[in-house]
């Protein structure tokens, strides 16, 4: 089935919400939509270039450090919602136009329409939010990178730079892919979102000059805590391709 769009989802909790707005704006040079929902949860980061789609979008949840998922936008959401459930995932919510649906490893994601949505974001000032990755712990792994592998039809999916990590790379065009990440312990699913970066030390500065915290280093890519508290995580992945510079994921 064909997925012609993808949203990252930036969730944070209720009472940090106006924060992450504010700093995920900055960083990805976007503007508020009006706010959604039954409680105004719900905002989009709106391109401030013409003609580009939005990718992402920032919700408030419940007490937490929140995380983050990604939404999938098809044509027919009754039937990717029963190929995911086929392949081991269970509904969440059925609201008819939208399915919340988690993943056999307990990772949450959505079902939408797409909207002729077609024009991905260019990069912003040397960066580009185009990757959420699921931390999975050791038991749930294979059965995850199964999961998906499965019921993204037309996505590659090969190993990672290191053997904890599994890409699944959607086709050209799509704004946001999947890591999935093996962790050495055992604790619920979880999900961050990866920025690539042309030069991750200029944008740290940047991020920090926000707020944001370092948070630790590796080769390849750098932990990140926005002024929300929720973590993130800077790549040197190529921004305008997402492919692999060096030793990195």
């Amino acid at each position: 089935m064909r997925i012609s769009w993808t949203y990252a989802f930036i969730d944070r909790p209720r009472d940090a919400f106006g924060t992450a707005c504010d700093f995920w704006t900055a960083v990805t040079d976007t503007r508020l939509s009006a706010p959604r929902g039954e409680h105004d949860e719900f905002v989009t980061l709106l391109p401030t270039s013409d003609g580009a789609d939005a990718c992402v979008k920032v919700q408030a949840v419940g007490p937490g450090p929140g995380g983050a998922h990604i939404d999938f936008c098809v044509d027919d959401v009754p039937e990717f919602a029963a190929a995911a459930v086929r392949r081991g995932a269970d509904v969440v919510a059925d609201l008819g136009s939208l399915v919340v649906l988690r993943s056999p490893g307990g990772q949450l994601f959505c079902a939408d329409p797409w909207r002729g949505q077609s024009s991905r974001p260019g990069v912003v000032r040397g960066s580009r939010l185009d990757q959420v990755c699921l931390d999975v712990p050791s038991s749930a792994y294979d059965r995850e990178v199964g999961f998906w592998s499965a019921l993204l039809d037309g996505w590659e999916s090969l190993p990672g730079a290191l053997p904890e990590f599994h890409v699944v790379k959607p086709p050209p065009g799509l704004p946001v892919r999947l890591l999935l990440q093996r962790l050495g312990e055992e604790r619920p699913a979880s999900a961050h979102l990866d920025l690539a970066c042309a030069d991750v030390a200029a944008t740290r500065a940047r991020h920090e000059a926000l707020g944001a915290v370092f948070v630790s280093g590796f080769s390849g890519w750098t932990v990140m805590r926005d002024p929300a508290g929720g973590t993130y995580c800077l790549t040197t992945r190529d921004p305008v391709t997402g492919g692999l510079r060096g030793q990195e994921r």
